[in-house]
């Protein structure tokens, strides 16, 4: 698939994340990349290898076993990053509902 810009690779990016449960994955791997970048630059370096790993862990883990699909970012590495990053502020910022509501997407409730 060819996408012309970032804003149409976005709704694909988040058909490919349908499921809360998919997204909360995927904010757990970010978190914990993040705080691995950090812990590796303010003590040991080595610990960078940790960063790629669970934020793509996390990731790989919720498409094939929540979300049923391939991940994006087999494809389209550096966009699928940054749709990543634009989806985990809209969760942190509490605006990921809206912005499903906006793809024309509903929200699905899930008990846990």
């Amino acid at each position: 698939m060819n996408f012309r810009s970032l804003e149409e690779f976005w709704t694909f990016y988040m058909s490919q994340h349908s499921k809360p449960s998919t997204r909360r994955w995927h904010f757990a791997g970010t978190v914990t990349s993040i705080i691995m970048l950090l812990f590796s630059l303010l003590f040991n370096w080595r610990f960078i290898i940790f960063v790629p790993l669970f934020g793509y862990g996390f990731a790989c883990y919720s498409h094939f076993f929540v979300e049923g699909n391939v991940p994006a970012s087999f494809g389209h590495p550096f966009s699928s990053l940054l749709c990543d990053f634009r989806m985990f502020g809209l969760m942190l910022t509490g605006q990921m509902d809206r912005e499903i509501k906006r793809l024309g997407k509903r929200p699905v409730l899930q008990v846990f």
